[in-house]
C-alpha cells in the first residue's frame, strides 16, 4: 500500500504554524489530523488526514491524550464497541496517543459519562 508521506508532511507544516483557539474537554469526540503513520499505526483519511478521536485526558490547553475511533468494528480486547444513533463504532484502545491540540480540527460531540468511564477503564486494562 502506497502512503503519501510528502503530502502529509506539507500538511503537518501547516498544522505546526497554526494556532488552536477552541476549548477542549474530556469526553469530547473531535476530528483530528493524525496523518500518515508507520506500519499498523492508525492513519487519518481525506485531504486533512483526519479521523475521529476521543479526548481521554486534557493536560493543558495545548496537549491532550486521545484514542482514535473507527466504524470498522472488531470484537477483540483492543477495541471497545459502542453504539450511537443506531450505528456501531469502536474505540481503538491500543492506539492511545498524546497529541497537540493543533491537530484537532472540529468538535463532533460529547459522550455520556458512563460510556466515558467504561472506555477509560478498558484503556487502562489494555495499555497499562
Amino acid at each position: 500500500m502506497h502512503k503519501d508521506f510528502d503530502t502529509w508532511n506539507n500538511r503537518k507544516k501547516d498544522i505546526q504554524t497554526s494556532e488552536f483557539v477552541a476549548y477542549v474537554h474530556e469526553r469530547e469526540i473531535w476530528w483530528c489530523s493524525l496523518g500518515i503513520n508507520i506500519g499498523y499505526e492508525q492513519d487519518g483519511k481525506n485531504d486533512l488526514f483526519e479521523r475521529p478521536v476521543l479526548i481521554l485526558k486534557k493536560f493543558n490547553r495545548s496537549v491532550v491524550m486521545v484514542v482514535p475511533l473507527t466504524s470498522k468494528v472488531k470484537e477483540d480486547k483492543f477495541h471497545y464497541i459502542f453504539e450511537h444513533d443506531g450505528k456501531q463504532f469502536a474505540v481503538i484502545l491500543s492506539q492511545l496517543r498524546l497529541i497537540s491540540t493543533k491537530r484537532l480540527t472540529r468538535k463532533i460531540r460529547k459522550i455520556n459519562e458512563d460510556l466515558f468511564e467504561d472506555i477509560k477503564l478498558k484503556t487502562r486494562e489494555v495499555c497499562l
